[in-house]
Formats: C-alpha cells, sequence, structure tokens
C-alpha cells in the first residue's frame, strides 16, 4: 500500500495539529506533518509542506478559508479535508485524541 503524506493545519500549530501529528505519527502507511497558518505559529505554514502532502487536514472552516485565499494555485489537485475541531482543548487531551481518532481515523485508514 502507497504512503500517504497527510498535513495538519490549525492556527498556531501548539495544539491540535501537533496533538494529530503524534497521534496518527504512528499509523502504518501514513507520514504525517503540521503547521499553522497564524503568522505566530510555532512552525509557520511552508509552500514546501503543501507541495509534499497528498492530504491537507484543516481543524476549523476558517483555517480552510485562510488556505484557500493564501496558496490557491498550491491546492489545485489536493484533497483538503475540514474537521470541525474548536480551538478548546490541550496539547493531547484525551477529548481531542478522541475528537481526532472519530473524525480523521476514517479517513487515514
Amino acid at each position: 500500500m502507497a504512503i500517504r503524506r497527510v498535513l495538519f493545519l490549525c492556527s498556531r500549530n501548539r495544539l491540535r495539529s501537533p496533538t494529530a501529528e503524534q497521534v496518527f505519527g504512528a499509523w502504518p502507511n501514513l507520514e504525517v506533518d503540521s503547521a499553522g497558518l497564524a503568522d505566530d505559529a510555532a512552525t509557520p505554514l511552508s509552500a514546501e509542506q503543501l507541495d509534499w502532502a497528498d492530504l491537507v487536514v484543516v481543524m476549523e472552516a476558517v483555517h480552510r478559508r485562510r488556505l484557500q485565499s493564501r496558496y490557491r494555485a498550491r491546492l489545485k489537485h489536493k484533497q483538503v479535508v475540514c474537521l470541525d475541531i474548536p480551538d478548546r482543548y490541550d496539547f493531547m487531551q484525551p477529548e481531542l485524541i478522541e475528537l481526532l481518532l472519530r473524525k480523521a481515523g476514517p479517513l487515514l485508514r
């Protein structure tokens, strides 16, 4: 089975997307990375990360809109999925992990 490259995005790359990167990083046939869309993100999104990814997973609709307004040309043949996970969880919080597994897990199996 081919390796899928999945990029997880949130605002500041401190809580949700790094948690997703940790949770799915050990899954077979996946390579994962994460970044943030805010200027002050721990790891700001780069064009190289977008080019690398097969699938882009955002946490909120606002992230999808921001991504499309900044990187429309690079998203032409990318699948972008929104999980609708609000910014109210801590890094590796069990409720966040459960949500990620329930919402993203089926996409990544």
